[in-house]
């Protein structure tokens, strides 16, 4: 296991002065001035992806028309269609067995994961054409290798941004926490999107009574948005799971987005065919078949993940208060 140290560092004694020869650390004007560029730099970075964020959701919401943001209809439309994917988000929030997560950092995540759902939105139309002409092959490939990685790496993204370097971020567990919020204004500002390029704007020009011809939007799109959670907050565990091993921070977080990106393509892929076959098959309508198809789906693999919160609970307990004793190595999801 290759040292920490350089050489010199590990064989000097403690009273010699190593300074810009094998250490370092803040002394002089110069020095400060480099620490001062490098928050500067590192600060205007994320600052930049927010700006560049922000911008193209305001081009994504003015190519509907900013009116549709304060319509009645369209918020209780939207509210409706996110009810379920709000009450998982919930379930992992309340799951954490540590220090409740504070409400500023909770917010943030999921406005910052609102802008940062911008870059999926443009990336996949401007990529999309590329695939669709190899037919239902293409649109696999698609799924699995834009559409997956993409919509992962963007909600993690927005918990990379701001909460994961807090302090207040100070367990795995809360990784899960941050991501599922991550994941539940993905389902907001997807299903906003959604509603507005499917409901009629006739149709709104008489207020509330859009919801009859919506709410069928509406309960498609409560079916999709529980996905994106599980999906995130499995990449979010492993972010959190990287934040405290930063010796193998890089692999644990690849190995995270690898996991929820399949599972996300995974549903891409299956949802239509499987939903058609089963409707034809037991002679049910569409709706019915598709909510079967969810249940399972989502299901299974939101279990897989629930399994994965309470094994950190129970290790969490059994360890609480037995500081130093040996725990057990956790297995992973596909182990048990």
């Amino acid at each position: 296991m290759p040292s920490d140290e350089d050489p010199i560092a590990s064989r000097a004694d403690d009273d010699r002065d190593l300074y810009d020869v094998a250490t370092w650390e803040e002394r002089t004007s110069l020095d400060g001035l480099s620490v001062a560029l490098y928050w500067l730099l590192t600060r205007s970075a994320k600052a930049g992806v927010v700006f560049v964020a922000f911008v193209g959701l305001l081009a994504i919401v003015g190519s509907f028309g900013l009116g549709l943001v304060f319509d009645p209809a369209i918020a209780i439309l939207l509210g409706l269609s996110a009810v379920p994917a709000l009450g998982l988000a919930a379930y992992v929030y309340v799951s954490d067995v540590t220090t409740a997560e504070p409400l500023s950092l909770l917010v943030a995540t999921f406005l910052l994961s609102i802008l940062t759902a911008t870059f999926a939105a443009i990336l996949n139309s401007v990529l999309q054409p590329y695939f669709r002409p190899f037919g239902f092959l293409g649109l696999v490939v698609f799924f699995f290798v834009v559409v997956g990685p993409i919509e992962e790496s963007v909600k993690l993204l927005a918990v990379r941004l701001y909460a994961y370097t807090d302090d207040r971020f100070d367990a795995v567990i809360d990784g899960a926490v941050y991501g599922a919020i991550a994941g539940l204004g993905f389902v907001v500002i997807e299903n906003f999107v959604y509603i507005a390029q499917n409901v009629e704007m006739a149709e709104l020009t008489v207020g509330i009574a859009a919801l009859g011809a919506g709410d069928g939007i509406a309960a498609l799109r409560a079916l999709a948005g529980p996905g994106h959670v599980v999906y995130s907050a499995f990449a979010g565990y492993y972010l959190g799971l990287a934040k405290f091993n930063p010796e193998n921070r890089g692999p644990i977080i690849v190995k995270g987005l690898v996991l929820a990106a399949a599972i996300h393509a995974l549903y891409n892929t299956l949802v239509g065919p499987v939903t058609g076959v089963a409707s034809g098959l037991f002679g049910i309508p569409q709706i019915l078949a598709l909510f079967g198809f969810v249940v399972v789906f989502q299901g299974t693999f939101g279990y897989v993940f629930l399994r994965k919160i309470w094994r950190y609970r129970d290790a969490y307990l059994d360890t609480r208060d037995a500081v130093g004793e040996d725990v057990a190595p956790e297995l992973d999801e596909f182990e048990q």
